[in-house]
């Protein structure tokens, strides 16, 4: 009698553990206070255009709590716009690991990959975000839509960078 049954039992209490783990994730975290804090420090720092403070608030409050996506796409934005993409995308890529369709997340790695002459990636960013949103009308689809049309940012070498060294010819 209780082999006939068996199957069924565990196919259900399967179905019922797939359901509930899926249905009933935990939302994320709160921001602890002091954290909030140094955030909110970092948004007022990178809005004035202390782009070294902003890091630095942002990098305190992910020791306060590490592994929240908010700090780490705040960390993001502020590395972009010290101009080091490749730190942008290690942290937008942490905050995709946390939540991997966190639309801004997405958006902003897309952003970066644009800035560093990476179209093609940015383009499959760009329809990822597109089934996400179920349109193109979200915002972050369409910031990384015009990023896309603007095209990578043209690298700049400046005369300090270049050296030049003198040649001497015999006659």
């Amino acid at each position: 009698q209780i082999m006939r049954y068996t199957p069924a039992a565990m196919a259900l209490a399967l179905l019922a553990a797939v359901t509930a783990s899926v249905g009933h994730s935990a939302p994320p975290a709160p921001l602890d206070a002091r954290a909030a804090a140094l955030v909110a420090e970092g948004r007022k720092a990178l809005a004035e255009g202390k782009v070294e403070e902003a890091v630095d608030s942002f990098e305190a409050a992910l020791t306060i709590q590490p592994g929240h996506v908010a700090i780490y796409l705040n960390l993001a934005e502020a590395t972009r716009k010290q101009g080091l993409q490749g730190k942008a995308l290690r942290y937008y890529r942490e905050a995709l690991k946390l939540d991997p369709d966190n639309q801004y997340a997405i958006a902003g790695e897309g952003e970066a990959l644009v800035e560093k002459g990476a179209v093609e990636k940015a383009k499959r960013n760009l329809a990822r975000l597109e089934v996400l949103c179920g349109n193109k009308t979200c915002a972050p689809a369409r910031q990384l839509a015009a990023a896309i049309e603007r095209g990578p940012t043209p690298q700049v070498v400046t005369a300090a960078q270049v050296e030049t060294k003198p040649e001497v010819t015999a006659n």
